[in-house]
């Protein structure tokens, strides 16, 4: 980049979702033009939208489009871009992508290829950080990649051990083991799931440390050599070795640590020759803290350290792309109170944080002092399974900590989202946690608590079945076909003598509740767990509609996607399924006998064979949804009767992969 460093008024955006829409917002305000590059699945997605160009670069698939090297370098050119912004994720780390920049004669607004392709690989980088007097770690970092030399290593530093990708980051190709008996297929996995995610499948072994934090620092380099650090971000808070919400600063370390930590994260940078934005990251406990990795790239929270320093990240990125010096030395960087960022995303946390698909059918964002919300969708738009499952990012700040936490629940209460599962109620549970007030955390946390977390939602009140009802009545008011006003059309619960009666049913979860709607002369009545109180509800504009059971007024939200309805309520979310009556008894009757797709997919593994006898959790197939691994396992003892699907097929929600038949059996291994 420092050969290439130039002016430049037309910046390329390598990257979709939230993280283009925020680059291209800081690049706008600069007076640069912006473009877009989108594959067939983001056609009407926002960042398009936001962008001054928009260009096609290939079919859904990220290796086709968004990894397609090839496809930007020719947008570029078709548009007269001279800088290319990688985002983060993607081509963000790729060293050869930073390289064909180069040869293009593009600004690549990040360090050089050198510089990525030295820190990117976690084995190099712990090597230099060593040489550097940096701590690092113990473990296994080196080249030789057999099962034999993993094992030997795995063996001498003890377990339990992480396996990780030396390629990559955000907990993708990273499997902790507990034993020796687990590790061969921990390794397996891993590799396959790097070289899917980052075309690179070397993995190095660390030593597991029980209970740290995971604390980072944010650097940055200039062309001139000068580097400089803005303090630390506390990321302890990880599902599945990802991240989930982020601070900064970190209320666990002191001022003697902070400046030890920066002061390392300094010499990291200097020791690369670093040049741009750039993230250190450490594992940390009481006794010290340990270098992990370095991320030649701007991070997904780098929102909080702007939300105490007041620097705009991404103007820094673009100014020392242009060859500028950095805005500020040192001693001109000073931090203003905390940031706390939570991530959103789409995914079942109750079913280990499982991506979830679908189309949004409402989105309303809270507001309020000290709130900003970095995202990428709106209400209408379509989460496909193709791509990371990251909705939005919503980040609070206050004066203090207890502020700061108590603005983000505030703003995670009043955020709505609804047609796609997603994890709010989850983050909700989280930050109210007496542990995460305390700041009493460390990476295990929420593995040891999510049981907790992901408890099941208190049973459906009366309340809530009937917003249901009236929720059902409203779309088949607009669904009637008849525009004549005939009265045998109303569904309001007039009725020319007597009473007559309807039962509507509903899934929450696998609870199921039936309630009975009475017509009369007076109105409409519903009969629900030995009561039955008078409903009447009203219809107000955007999915909302006010309603009163008996003497309880309510006001009501819903969004429908197919049978499934959102409610939001001063109560709450419920998200229900609408039985139909005609197929529901069917349904439950075959649904243990079946094996289908929790999530569109691709199928990557077929782990048992027709015929084959299994114990109740054997692995079956695996899936690839969102750049994961996701392991189908068997519901029950008994057999696999047939496969419905091979290897490579992608597959949508709901389809059939297999015919497993319950009960017991004599097991077969696996292969």
């Amino acid at each position: 980049m420092v050969s290439l460093a130039r002016r430049f008024h037309k910046l390329l955006i390598a990257n979709r979702g939230e993280i283009a829409c925020r680059i291209m917002r800081t690049a706008k305000r600069m007076g640069l033009r912006t473009v877009a590059v989108y594959s067939d699945a983001d056609r009407d997605a926002m960042h398009v939208a936001l962008a001054d160009e928009a260009v096609l670069i290939g079919p859904a698939l990220a290796k086709d489009s968004y990894l397609h090297i090839d496809a930007i370098i020719d947008a570029a050119r078709t548009t007269g871009a001279e800088a290319i912004h990688p985002g983060y994720g993607f081509l963000s780390e790729n060293a050869d992508f930073a390289q064909a920049c180069a040869d293009a004669g593009l600004v690549f607004v990040g360090p050089s290829a050198a510089t990525i392709r030295l820190m990117g690989s976690k084995s190099a980088a712990k090597a230099l950080m060593e040489s550097a007097g940096v701590p690092v770690v113990p473990g296994y970092h080196g080249e030789d990649q057999s099962i034999a030399t993993l094992q030997a290593a795995a063996d001498r530093i003890g377990y339990p051990v992480l396996v990780k990708a030396s390629a990559g980051g955000g907990g993708r190709g990273m499997r902790l083991v507990a034993n020796a008996e687990a590790l061969a297929e921990a390794i397996a996995s891993a590799k396959r799931e790097a070289a899917a995610s980052f075309g690179n499948d070397q993995i190095l072994i660390e030593q597991y440390m029980p209970r740290p934090r995971h604390i980072e620092v944010q650097v940055f380099g200039d062309s001139e050599g000068n580097v400089v650090s803005l303090f630390e971000r506390e990321c302890t808070l990880q599902r599945r070795h990802q991240k989930v919400v982020e601070e900064a600063l970190s209320a666990s370390v002191t001022a003697e640590r902070r400046a030890a930590m920066s002061a390392a994260a300094r010499s990291a940078a200097q020791a690369a020759g670093y040049v741009g934005a750039g993230t250190v990251e450490f594992i940390a406990d009481a006794a010290g803290f340990h270098f992990i990795e370095m991320n030649t790239r701007l991070q997904v929270e780098h929102p909080v350290t702007e939300m105490v320093t007041g620097i705009d990240l991404v103007e820094w990125q673009l100014r020392v792309a242009m060859g500028e010096k950095l805005p500020r030395r040192q001693d001109e960087i000073a931090a203003n109170g905390h940031a706390m960022e939570a991530r959103i995303y789409a995914e079942d946390a109750a079913k280990g944080f499982l991506p979830a698909a679908g189309t949004i059918r409402a989105w309303r964002e809270p507001a309020g002092n000290g709130i900003r919300i970095d995202s990428g969708f709106r209400a209408g738009d379509a989460v496909t399974p193709y791509y990371d499952a990251l909705l939005a990012k919503l980040i609070a700040w206050g004066a203090d900590r207890p502020q700061a936490l108590e603005r983000l629940v505030e703003a995670l209460d009043a955020f709505e989202i609804a047609g796609v599962t997603t994890n709010l109620a989850f983050l909700r549970a989280l930050l109210r946690h007496p542990q995460v007030v305390r700041n009493e955390i460390d990476i295990g946390f929420i593995e040891r608590e999510l049981a907790a977390l992901t408890r099941s939602a208190p049973s459906l009140a009366a309340l809530d079945l009937a917003a249901a009802c009236a929720a059902v009545l409203l779309r088949e008011q607009r669904e009637q076909v008849s525009q004549d006003g005939s009265p045998w059309d109303r569904t309001d619960g007039w009725t020319l003598a007597g009473r007559r009666s309807r039962r509507l049913s509903f899934r929450d979860g696998g609870e199921r509740y039936d309630a009975v709607l009475w017509y009369g002369r007076d109105g409409l009545s519903m009969e629900f767990g030995g009561t039955n109180d008078r409903l009447q509800f009203v219809p107000r504009e955007g999915g909302v509609f006010d309603m009163c059971l008996g003497d309880a007024p309510e006001r009501v939200s819903v969004a429908w996607s197919g049978r499934d309805l959102d409610l939001t309520t001063l109560r709450g979310r419920r998200k229900l399924n609408w039985i139909d009556p005609f197929v529901a008894d069917i349904f439950e009757a075959a649904a243990t006998e079946r094996i289908v797709a929790p999530m569109p997919g691709t199928v990557t593994r077929i782990l048992a064979e027709p015929g084959a006898g299994l114990q109740r959790g054997a692995p079956l197939i695996v899936l690839e949804a969102m750049k994961m691994e996701h392991t189908l396992r068997a519901p029950a003892d008994g057999r696999l009767k047939a496969l419905k699907c091979a290897v490579g097929d992608f597959v949508q929600e709901g389809t059939e992969l297999a015919d497993f038949e319950p009960g017991v059996a004599e097991v077969e291994t696996a292969k």
